[in-house]
């Protein structure tokens, strides 16, 4: 839970995740709509990756990444046992 913490303590990889929501997508197609280069990207979805919150894929020659909603279901279930 520790990584799933560190991913989310960033406003880039926030915004990631936010994207993800919609649908999938290439790390180029993330890139476009950042003003940060690309190899700051991909090390914002290695680390989102990490934390289990993005899944990647290889479609043809590019990775697409998707959101991981289960972890977030278990963030939430977590975060409503602490309201007992």
């Amino acid at each position: 839970m520790n990584k799933l913490f560190k991913a989310l303590n960033d406003e880039t990889r926030r915004q990631i995740v936010e994207l993800l929501k919609e649908k999938d997508m290439n790390a180029g197609e993330i890139a476009e709509r950042f003003d940060i280069s690309k190899p700051s990207i991909s090390h914002h979805l290695d680390i989102l990756k990490q934390a289990d919150l993005v899944s990647s894929e290889k479609r043809g020659q590019f990775v697409e990444y998707s959101l991981n909603t289960t972890i977030l279901e278990d963030l939430i279930n977590w975060i409503l046992t602490l309201k007992k």
